[in-house]
């Protein structure tokens, strides 16, 4: 009981609940610096909120160097929640989230982050001249 309470603590913030639907939608390891673009937040709000879908189980993490990727906790019971979650996280602030982040991850190379954290006028600049490419 206290690990689905948890979870459902975890789940209980509208910030955790954006985080959480990127990872399902894309289906991939995000680092911090590509979801702070993507949700436009400061690293803090997003590694507080990383932290606790972490300690709820949700996510887990792995360090590489200077870059810190999360991912989902796939076990049995995890996947059941997030086909759930997946058929209500619908609104219109997720779907501008899952665009931000499909125009960050084009910046990865070799499917890692390689841009760190930069101003958004940098980033535009970046997206831009990457897509002419």
């Amino acid at each position: 009981m206290e690990q689905i309470t948890k979870i459902f603590k975890a789940l209980s913030d509208e910030t955790r609940l954006r985080i959480i639907n990127l990872f399902i939608k894309s289906n991939q390891q995000i680092c911090v610096c590509e979801l702070m673009d993507a949700l436009k937040l400061p690293q803090y709000t997003i590694s507080k909120a990383l932290g606790v879908l972490k300690n709820s189980g949700l996510l887990i993490y792995e360090k590489e160097g200077l870059w810190a990727y999360y991912k989902l906790n796939k076990t049995k019971e995890n996947l059941l929640l997030f086909n759930f979650l997946k058929q209500y996280l619908l609104d219109d602030v997720m779907k501008e989230d899952e665009k931000r982040l499909e125009q960050r991850l084009l910046l990865r190379e070799n499917n890692r982050c390689v841009i760190g954290i930069v101003s958004e006028n940098k980033l535009k600049k970046i997206i831009k001249e990457k897509s002419k490419n």
